[in-house]
């Protein structure tokens, strides 16, 4: 939708008479604002923290506190910045900094706000004494560091999820085919080959029919990535490994990423598809870029009509798309079903619960537009390195004859 909203803006700008090149300089006075207010919400956070864990303190200990909030809040944007402007070596020590404090900051910042609620609503029917009040800071960080040890751990590991789909017009010798979707693995900032390893092998272990990557595989740039992503070159399956872009790419050079998955023996859908089998078993898997890739050129704009152009009749359509949200454009172009991530399953909680502001699903199977949709966990995280409650997934997806109901394990 907001990829419409500029496209419709730029539009409007040029009927009213407005010079395109002055559109861009509009797009970043207003990204310049929307960054300032961003920035301002996020000091205004730190104040509130900082209030609340160092109300108990005076003195020495305070002036240390608010000194290591204040180091805290910078690191996060010296990690943003790191990424792009230092070798890796050295960016990858601001990076875990600022990543760290950033999931740490936003459980203490949900856990101190359900504190105030909970006091208030004690005060309504009981003194509540400032003993209380100064006590919360050391319940709070009680709660919050067993939480983030736990979402460390799993963050790393993520689960092999089995989903069996009904697939009408499927020919009976391909029912039990099996795709096995990696998204929004993130390999860039603070996961690297060591993961991409990991993920590779429990793909392989799999023996799928097809491997099929939906968007976010990194976090950079190919020239510092190269190295990390080599381990995918190893992914095994009977019909190849299927890529298409996510926004995570574009923000680091999407064409770059595009020739570097065919580097590492990807087949590139951008806004294209393949026919798997022949004859009458045969299944036709198309792709289309990122919805955010219209910012950057048209030829990157998704076009699900392309993706299809001239594919036989009859034979059932798997869709690779990063972001749900664009079953909305997908509907009525005969998908039998659309595999996308970007939602992460929301991450950490409580934070999923703001994936439904931009996206029509947090995970999961549903029916979108009349298309049946599957959004992943996603197999890694982006940022924070921490998930808590949506576990990182593998996914297998089984395909079957029929019209039936859906089965996950």
């Amino acid at each position: 939708m907001a990829d419409e909203q500029v496209e419709e803006g730029a539009a409007v700008a040029e009927r009213d008479g407005v010079p395109l090149t002055e559109v861009p300089v509009l797009l970043f006075v207003r990204g310049l604002f929307l960054l300032l207010v961003m920035v301002g919400v996020v000091v205004g956070a730190h104040v509130y923290v900082g209030e609340r864990l160092l109300s108990g303190l005076n003195g020495e200990g305070r002036a240390l506190g608010w000194a290591a909030l204040w180091t805290a809040f910078g690191s996060i944007f010296l990690g943003f910045l790191g990424g792009r402007l230092l070798p890796r070596g050295a960016a990858r020590v601001f990076q875990w900094v600022g990543f760290v404090w950033m999931g740490a900051f936003g459980l203490l910042l949900v856990s101190l706000a359900v504190t105030d609620v909970g006091l208030w609503v004690a005060s309504q029917v009981t003194v509540v004494s400032d003993r209380w009040r100064e006590a919360r800071a050391l319940g709070v960080l009680t709660v919050v560091g067993p939480a983030l040890a736990w979402g460390f751990l799993v963050a790393r590991r993520p689960k092999v999820k089995r989903l069996e789909v009904p697939i009408a017009g499927l020919h009976p010798s391909l029912d039990g085919f099996k795709l096995v979707q990696l998204s929004d693995v993130h390999i860039g900032e603070t996961l690297d080959q060591r993961f991409a390893r990991a993920v590779v092998a429990q793909v392989n272990a799999l023996s799928p029919d097809a491997v099929v990557i939906t968007g976010d595989l990194v976090d950079g740039s190919v020239a510092k990535l190269r190295g990390e992503v080599e381990p995918f070159a190893r992914l095994e399956s009977k019909h190849g490994v299927f890529y298409v872009t996510g926004n995570h790419e574009y923000y680091h050079g999407a064409a770059a990423w595009e020739a570097e998955g065919k580097r590492l023996g990807f087949t590139v859908l951008h806004n294209e598809h393949r026919v798997l089998g022949e004859g009458e078993a045969r299944l036709v898997v198309g792709g289309v870029t990122d919805v955010e890739g219209a910012r950057f050129s048209e030829d990157h704009a998704p076009r699900v009509d392309l993706a299809f152009a001239q594919a036989p009749v009859g034979a059932p359509r798997i869709l690779l798309s990063h972001q749900p949200r664009f079953a909305k454009r997908a509907a009525g172009h005969q998908v039998a079903l659309m595999l996308s991530g970007h939602t992460h399953g929301g991450q950490i909680f409580p934070f999923m619960f703001f994936v439904r502001l931009q996206q029509p699903v947090i995970s999961g199977f549903r029916v979108l537009a009349g298309v049946p949709t599957y959004t992943s966990n996603g197999t890694g995280y982006w940022g924070p390195p921490f998930r808590l409650g949506p576990r990182g997934e593998i996914t297998e997806v089984v395909l079957r004859v029929g019209a039936g109901s859906v089965t996950r394990e």
